[in-house]
């Protein structure tokens, strides 16, 4: 069993719904990820010197950290942001079980 500091999660947010299905549908089906989480939110950010407050949909992908530069680069070319949030988050910890279903669902990158 890998231990879970070789797992992470990607956050990103688009600027619709369709938008966000159509980016897990890639990453999930390519097995980039295993799973990616959708939630309806509301963001409040400085952009070009303006203050935005705009709905957006946060995309939470949960991934083998091998994977994250072909999750970053699926992102970019499917995004429609200029500047796309991109961040990832190792994981400290999880439940073993929960771990090897992510390797059991998605392919290292490059496999």
């Amino acid at each position: 069993m890998k231990e879970a500091r070789e797992y992470c999660m990607v956050l990103t947010t688009c600027p619709s719904r369709e938008e966000g299905d159509r980016i897990a549908g890639l990453l999930v089906e390519g097995r980039l990820a295993a799973c990616v989480q959708m939630a309806d939110i509301r963001s409040c950010y400085r952009w070009k010197g303006v203050v935005n407050r705009e709905a957006e949909t946060l995309l939470i992908i949960k991934a083998a950290v091998l994977n994250y530069p072909a999750i970053e680069s699926c992102i970019l070319e499917h995004h429609s942001y200029e500047v796309p949030e991109v961040v990832m988050l190792p994981l400290s910890g999880g439940f073993p079980a929960y771990l090897a279903w992510i390797d059991e669902v998605s392919a290292p990158s490059g496999s």
